[in-house]
């Protein structure tokens, strides 16, 4: 995408002001750990839908699936709305950057699902009395210019004054109730896709730490999954999920506990962003990759594997591919679905 900065809205880039130092952690790095997020919602069981409730909810809490899908009244051949929500701490440093990623990351729940967004609302939170306001506009502008190369509109949104800076949107999108990407129709026998290069939380954690820019890493962050998506479901597939905040085995374990099945990696199949397992090597793993390699570890058979492997696999994404459970062209294929069998998932 190109960078449509004016001297009008001139940037406020690292050499300004570092976003990442006001923030705890950064992007989907910064989730709730999905072991304690899973206690946290257990037993809260919604109180069902109303008998004379305007819509049918196809894909709602029950597997953690990326947005929210409801069938619409009116009978048959109607789309389905499919709704969903996505916001973080700064990922990067730069203000129109982190905007690009926050929004690629929040459209991507809708075309993980198989849709296509309509219309975002923006999600900022900023410290007012800390950080200038040229900065959240720049902010906002990035987020504007990926919903337009989406072509989903943008139509206002929500602020809070937040000691930490947080920006995202709520995205509202279409898709066709009988052809949906969901994250509990795996079967075994199928090839699994994987559409962008692991590696995103390693680097933006060298990012963080040391101020060094990773040009492939953004380049990758902003791409939409548009035509990923696209591609799986002109391919056939109705089950995928976008790899983000609980890294690829996190997903995949999600996936495969929702669709009954276990799932098998080949780790030398993975695709990797240059410079991250050097990332990796020299110490650049954020806690939440940690906590997501905890809390898969009881659930996946690691054979030999060898703990940086396992870390990077782990590895917390921001705006991450989508895992597909059929072959997309372009796109390496890096294990399969199998039969259920004592653990959801093997890595070999």
């Amino acid at each position: 995408m190109t960078d449509t900065r004016t001297d009008a809205a001139p940037a406020r880039g690292p050499e300004a002001v570092r976003l990442t130092q006001y923030a705890h952690g950064g992007g989907c790095a910064c989730k709730i750990p999905p072991g304690e997020l899973e206690e946290m919602v257990a037993g809260l069981v919604p109180p069902g839908v109303p008998a004379d409730a305007p819509g049918e909810l196809l894909v709602g809490l029950d597997h953690g699936d990326d947005a929210a899908v409801v069938r619409l009244p009116g009978g048959p051949g109607l789309p389905a709305a499919v709704a969903t929500a996505d916001f973080f701490t700064p990922v990067v440093d730069d203000p129109y950057d982190w905007g690009r990623i926050a929004a690629a990351n929040a459209l991507s729940d809708v075309y993980a699902i198989g849709g296509t967004p309509l219309v975002a609302v923006n999600l900022l939170c900023w410290p007012r009395n800390v950080l200038p306001f040229d900065l959240a506009r720049e902010v906002l502008r990035g987020g504007m210019d990926v919903a337009a190369q989406a072509g989903c509109a943008v139509a206002g949104g929500h602020s809070v004054d937040d000691p930490e800076p947080k920006y995202g949107m709520a995205v509202t999108g279409t898709a066709d109730p009988e052809r949906l990407l969901r994250n509990d129709a795996g079967r075994p026998g199928v090839p699994l896709s994987l559409t962008k290069p692991l590696g995103l939380g390693v680097l933006n954690n060298r990012h963080k730490t040391t101020g060094e820019v990773f040009p492939q890493a953004v380049e990758t962050m902003v791409a939409l999954n548009r035509d990923a998506a696209r591609a799986a479901l002109a391919a056939g597939a109705v089950c995928a999920t976008d790899v983000t905040g609980f890294g690829l085995l996190g997903h995949l374990y999600k996936l495969a506990r929702a669709s009954g099945v276990s799932a098998v990696i080949d780790a030398a199949a993975v695709p990797w962003l240059d410079g991250a397992r050097e990332a990796a090597r020299e110490g650049y793993i954020s806690g939440g990759t940690r906590r997501n390699l905890d809390w898969v570890a009881p659930y996946t058979d690691f054979g030999d594997t060898d703990e940086l492997t396992r870390l990077l696999l782990a590895d917390a994404q921001t705006s991450g591919g989508l895992l597909v459970a059929g072959e997309v062209p372009g796109a390496p294929v890096v294990g399969e679905l199998v039969a259920a069998g004592e653990h959801a998932v093997v890595v070999r």
